[in-house]
């Protein structure tokens, strides 16, 4: 694929969020494909420089690498439109929305689409009312955050305060959600196209930060193994958990897959993770499509207001 002449492109990456180093990661992984491809991109880090820079420095048109806050919330995306700089991924609406989980599912909640059970946490919270009402073990985890990052698997009630405590510190907003056992999928999005599902194994009992990006012992099945019929529909389904969340130009669904063949959807991602270890680039080789091709065809996306 060659690329068209996108001008110069600066490549968001690291930011003041808890994911920076991820980000790191997957910017120097975009920014090396890039310029394979021969754009002529450079890294920006915004947390070293401030955005009115991109203008000073002449650039035409972002793609945004970071993860978490201020780089997937929202916030960016509605300093780069103000700058009036095309930006790869969804707008402000859809960025913000899907990076509060707690939101995200009472919009999925309102059109039909599964979610696991789940109640918000507070201090002063019953946590004993809670935990007969959703059963154990409990998933807590702050409803802002990404890359599971302060996330603890609950079984016992003496234990959901230490781990409201600790998703607090990330997030005013915390969940306790059911924990529903099977099989972990994602779906990758690229325009409107759902890419072949991804299945994950895991050697723990949880798809954590450190099975995520630093075990060698989580297995990733793409194809999936799943039954065709079964994919279509999940896939299905997943277009219109992105769409109803006004997402565009590429993103990740991410779901469980129960024993009796029911999916409940955990979260989207609207600027989803491009290490050696991530999930769209993996469903975009499994659809023939290269990292480096990827890289252009989502800058080719880019959001224009």
């Amino acid at each position: 694929m060659i690329a068209p002449n996108f001008g110069k492109v600066a490549v968001l990456m690291g930011g003041r969020s808890a994911e920076r180093e991820i980000s790191l990661q997957s910017g120097q992984a975009v920014l090396d494909a890039l310029r394979r491809k021969g754009v002529d991109a450079y890294p920006f880090d915004p947390a070293d420089q401030v955005l009115e820079a991109l203008l000073q420095q002449g650039f035409d048109r972002v793609f945004i690498a970071l993860h978490g806050r201020f780089g997937e919330d929202g916030t960016v995306q509605g300093a780069l439109e103000w700058l009036g700089l095309p930006y790869t991924g969804s707008g402000v609406l859809a960025s913000a929305l899907a990076m509060d989980k707690w939101r995200t599912k009472l919009i999925w909640q309102a059109v039909g689409i599964q979610s696991p059970r789940y109640a918000l946490l507070q201090a002063d919270s019953d946590f004993e009312e809670i935990a007969e009402k959703l059963g154990f073990p409990l998933i807590v985890k702050p409803a802002c955050e990404g890359s599971t990052i302060g996330l603890s698997k609950v079984y016992h009630c003496q234990d959901l305060a230490r781990a409201y405590h600790l998703a607090a510190q990330y997030d005013a907003l915390v969940l306790a959600e059911e924990f529903i056992r099977g099989s972990e999928l994602t779906v990758a999005i690229l325009g409107n196209t759902p890419l072949p599902i991804v299945r994950i194994e895991v050697a723990g009992e949880l798809y954590d930060y450190e099975a995520k990006y630093l075990s060698n012992d989580t297995h990733y099945f793409c194809p999936s193994g799943l039954a065709d019929e079964l994919e279509l529909a999940i896939k299905d389904q997943a277009l219109q958990a992105y769409k109803v969340l006004g997402c565009e130009g590429w993103g990740r669904i991410d779901l469980i897959l129960d024993p009796q063949g029911k999916f409940n959807f955990l979260e989207a991602n609207t600027s989803p993770g491009m290490t050696s270890h991530s999930l769209v680039p993996m469903a975009a080789k499994a659809a023939g499509i290269s990292f480096e091709d990827l890289v252009i065809k989502i800058l080719a996306l880019s959001h224009v207001e």
